[in-house]
């Protein structure tokens, strides 16, 4: 059973980044990590939680480390954000 804790937002292999806000729409953003090891690398997607709505992206991240993935996380501004979330829902 998935953990229901607001450090993951009850996604497995996710953490809390932060929250992502427009006027009164505002969503928590986790990243989700993941093994790949047949590729020797990391996988990460995107989840955005607002109340009981849940978005999530693809794996749209593939690196070498965790933490390549957080530097490449840290580049994305509010703006790109904004448009991944618009991109995969309603």
């Amino acid at each position: 059973m998935p953990d229901p804790s607001p450090r993951n937002g009850g996604f497995p292999g996710a953490e809390l980044l932060g929250e992502l806000a427009r006027g009164p729409a505002r969503w928590d953003v986790y990243l989700e990590t993941a093994a790949a090891p047949d590729l020797g690398a990391v996988r990460a997607r995107i989840h955005f939680a607002q109340a009981d709505r849940r978005r999530v992206s693809a794996w749209i991240f593939l690196e070498r480390t965790e933490r390549d993935i957080r530097q490449r996380f840290a580049g994305f501004s509010d703006v790109d954000l904004w448009n991944l979330l618009e991109s995969v829902g309603p």
